[in-house]
């Protein structure tokens, strides 16, 4: 059983630099330079922005962001697992804490923005599994062909 835990990131952990840095070069590969809506460095580091890391083994092996969007919502960001643990619940994981935060944060709904392509398909039944919906642009984003947008209730 492998044993995760997840806390507050340390933005200046080179292991969490290294992983923010592999989600944007992942993110770039997979979407062209108008489509790619991940946070750089810089806006993981906003007020309103709350970075945890899931640790197995003394290794960072993902990241997840909640971006507050007004008092009673949020948004997913930055939902990154290394590959090295690709398949062990560690989104899952991390999906299950963002949503407690939120709701302790007195959120009652979240949003998400993620890929379309199939590089992008095992994180689409992720959130739909978790009982995220599909819906329309929400936000600042725009209806974009290389998007998909889900809601939930919380």
């Amino acid at each position: 059983m492998t044993v995760v835990t997840i806390a507050l990131a340390d933005l200046d952990d080179p292991r969490t630099r290294a992983l923010v840095s592999a989600h944007l070069s992942g993110m770039r590969a997979a979407s062209p330079p108008e489509s790619v809506h991940a946070l750089e460095m810089a806006g993981l580091q906003h007020p309103d922005v709350t970075l945890w890391s899931a640790e197995v083994d003394d290794r960072i092996a993902g990241i997840a962001a909640l971006s507050r969007l007004d008092d009673t919502s949020g948004e997913i960001k930055s939902m990154r697992v290394d590959e090295a643990f690709l398949g062990r619940g560690i989104g899952r994981a991390l999906l299950h804490h963002v949503m407690g935060a939120a709701r302790k944060r007195g959120m009652t709904r979240l949003w998400l923005e993620t890929g379309s392509t199939d590089e992008f398909l095992a994180a689409r039944r992720l959130y739909e599994s978790e009982g995220f919906i599909p819906c329309g642009p929400f936000g600042k984003y725009r209806a974009d062909p290389f998007s998909v947008f889900f809601t939930r209730p919380l």
